[in-house]
């Protein structure tokens, strides 16, 4: 099994992917496998709706059949997790982990209560019941949008005060842990946790990690 993370951005922003990039090289190293990360140039510009899941969805499980036998592990960098259980199947065995789940799962370690900030208004609803399916629902203290877009993340002082203020709403709703809920967020999360003086979760770097102890507890079995 190839020892190469395959990090995949289901929307076509080239700029998404590239932030995404720059905030896993903490967990790159000479030692260990590599991570690379891949833009679908045929997704959606972001997914932002039902629709641009299932289509992200179709996008990922052809781009996992594709880089099966390139790749031990896989992350599914956007925090809806589109097509997470078909992208499953087509790996061949390969784990796939989704950014959504291991984000979630990283603040209830770290937390009691964990909030999330999300781009869209419309989207919370859509994370309601993917948490409640989870059976986190008790530990969610509230789920604010910033209201912009995918394509509207590189307005950064805007993005940052929208972040900032919807992550001070958080805490006085009993947060003690803050997941981005978006991987085009990455570039906030450093000035994010300084800002709110709580953990802060960039989604996209729980899930890589949690690739890089798949494959090396893989590597000691073998």
């Amino acid at each position: 099994m190839s020892a190469r993370i395959l990090v995949i951005n289901p929307n076509s922003n080239r700029q998404v992917t590239e932030h995404m990039s720059r905030a896993l090289d903490g967990l790159r190293f000479a030692a260990g496998p590599a991570i690379d990360c891949m833009t679908l140039a045929d997704g959606p510009p972001g997914v932002e709706s039902e629709r641009d899941v299932a289509r992200a969805g179709r996008a990922i499980v052809a781009a996992v059949e594709a880089e099966r036998e390139r790749s031990g592990a896989f992350v599914i960098a956007c925090f809806s997790d589109p097509g997470l259980h078909a992208a499953r199947e087509a790996a061949g065995g390969r784990p796939v982990f989704g950014i959504a789940q291991c984000g979630l799962a990283a603040a209830a370690v770290l937390g009691d209560r964990f909030g999330i900030v999300s781009i869209l208004s419309a989207s919370l609803a859509r994370h309601r019941r993917y948490i409640a399916a989870l059976g986190l629902l008790s530990r969610l203290a509230g789920d604010e949008a910033i209201d912009m877009g995918v394509a509207a993340l590189s307005r950064e002082a805007e993005v940052l005060q929208r972040m900032e203020a919807a992550g001070q709403r958080l805490k006085q709703r009993g947060a003690d842990v803050v997941v981005m809920g978006c991987a085009g967020m990455a570039r906030y999360r450093a000035a994010l946790e300084a800002a709110l003086a709580l953990p802060v979760i960039d989604p996209t770097q729980a899930a890589c990690a949690m690739a890089l102890g798949a494959l090396r507890s893989h590597d000691q079995c073998d």
